[in-house]
């Protein structure tokens, strides 16, 4: 049967909603713009109903028109510009998205969906359309998109003020040291490590596993394996939720890439299966298969427990990568941690590999798991990632392999010597999200395939903001390297 991705107690009908808020006065929704963040407000209980019996209400397209520091794009986009007069768009709310904010006064809450206010159809940019747009073609194929996401995520003893005044440097770690898997360094904050897990569960976000990370003040949450479009809206829902439970223990918890230069960065590992209508993993092989020694016709050793349909997938995936690498690595630092490479757990090529942890793509599979668990992580995007953005690329990447019944383009990482890299043999990601964005809004990119231009155009014009801001920039590490001695 297919995975239901409606949170517990999640209104079917208009009656249902009202029953639900029958004590409530306000309610609070949000959506979500290019960059992840969560853009909301409180609304009274009968603008809410109104608005829930309805296509939805007005909201300023403006969220599409600047970046997570409320700049207006250097550049007029599509979506919301000067000459729209920064019209409304529709929000469309998602009553199967209802929850309860238990540090909040339990106040209800739901997630918004945008549309084009003239066709109503999704906004080409609207992150869960974006996501919805895979989810429909694997349904076209009686195909569910089933995902999880870990986070890795620094800490610090700061509040937003104090790291203001700080000037963002010297931070207090929450923690000293290298730490991971520690039992015992969870005791210096033993309230704070229970309420980031205890909070996700009354929040509908589900936990897989919740531990420390080496390096000062790491933690890392497994978010329990869902429908795709539940687990997007989990992953960035976790966020928050980790950020306002941080608020109240006066501690920030980071989803930046690459805090430190020399310390592992924090990535989001992402893993993916397609399921058929009976439950079944199509990635994997019948037990048969399984004891017989694998499929027959698997391409190497490393994928003959994968199913033909799971190895067209990965070469999908593999095919297309560097062309949606702004989907998976969105902002000028998510680069600074692939550059290291495997040198700190961070994959900086086009490589895939049986358990391969320095690969970017890792098959999970038997012998180490059972048939059903058997699945793809991809382990390029950090955890600065829009999840939506990150499933829906990895998503139609695989989709499109099968469709094409894509072969593997080469050979697994173990095939590969390290000087490989240098000589070609492994074609390398990009380095920095000036080339990633150049390469994906190229017109011959598979991106705009699986996107279309208007999504790749308009993104695509976001992330070169970013690139822009970034060579403006002056940078402390240019005042030291320079000021005296140029």
């Amino acid at each position: 049967m297919p995975i239901n991705s409606s949170t517990t107690h999640a209104p079917k009908t208009l009656e249902d909603l009202k029953t639900l808020l029958e004590h409530d006065v306000k309610v609070k929704v949000a959506g979500i713009d290019v960059d992840g963040v969560l853009r909301g407000k409180f609304m009274s209980k009968d603008k809410f109903l109104s608005a829930a019996s309805s296509d939805g209400f007005g909201f300023c397209s403006v969220i599409f028109g600047w970046d997570m520091h409320d700049a207006v794009y250097s550049k007029e986009l599509l979506i919301s510009n000067k000459a729209n007069g920064y019209r409304d768009i529709i929000a469309s709310i998602d009553l199967s998205t209802y929850r309860r904010l238990s540090w909040e006064n339990n106040v209800p809450f739901f997630l918004l969906s945008f549309l084009d206010p003239d066709t109503k159809e999704p906004l080409s940019v609207c992150p869960r359309g974006t996501l919805k747009k895979a989810i429909t073609w694997a349904g076209s194929k009686q195909w569910e998109c089933i995902a999880g996401v870990e986070y890795e995520y620094f800490q610090f003893k700061e509040t937003p003020n104090s790291v203001s005044q700080k000037g963002f440097t010297d931070l207090q770690p929450l923690t000293s040291g290298m730490h991971g898997y520690s039992l015992l360094r969870t005791q210096l904050n033993n309230d704070y490590f229970h309420d980031l897990f205890d909070e996700s569960l009354k929040f509908g976000v589900d936990i897989e596993g919740h531990h420390t990370e080496t390096g000062p003040g790491v933690y890392e949450t497994a978010l329990a394996y869902t429908a795709a479009l539940r687990m997007a809206d989990n992953a960035i829902l976790f966020k928050y939720l980790a950020k306002s439970v941080g608020m109240k223990h006066g501690i920030i918890p980071s989803f930046m890439a690459k805090p430190w230069g020399n310390l592992p960065g924090c990535s989001g590992h992402i893993h993916v299966s397609l399921r058929d209508q009976s439950g079944k993993n199509i990635f994997a092989l019948t037990d048969s298969e399984v004891q017989s020694g694998g499929r027959k016709n698997a391409s190497y050793e490393d994928t003959k427990f994968l199913s033909q349909e799971g190895e067209w997938f990965l070469a999908g995936v593999l095919d297309g990568i560097t062309d949606v690498m702004p989907m998976l690595v969105p902002t000028i630092n998510g680069y600074k941690r692939l550059v290291g490479g495997e040198a700190f757990w961070a994959p900086n090529a086009v490589t895939y590999g049986y358990d391969s942890r320095a690969a970017s793509i890792r098959i999970i599979s038997p012998p180490g798991a059972p048939p059903s668990a058997t699945r793809l992580e991809v382990r390029v995007p950090g955890a600065d990632m829009n999840a939506y953005f990150a499933l829906s690329a990895i998503f139609l990447l695989g989709l499109r392999g099968i469709e094409k019944k894509l072969p593997l383009p080469g050979p697994p990482i173990s095939h590969f010597t390290p000087e490989d890299r240098k000589n070609g043999k492994i074609r390398m990601l990009s380095t920095s999200l000036s080339s990633a964005t150049e390469q994906m809004m190229k017109e011959t990119s598979i991106a705009r395939e699986v996107f279309g231009s208007e999504f790749v155009d308009h993104f695509g014009g976001t992330r070169e903001h970013e690139v822009k801001l970034w060579n403006e920039a002056v940078t402390n590490w240019e005042v030291e390297r320079y000021l005296e001695l140029a």
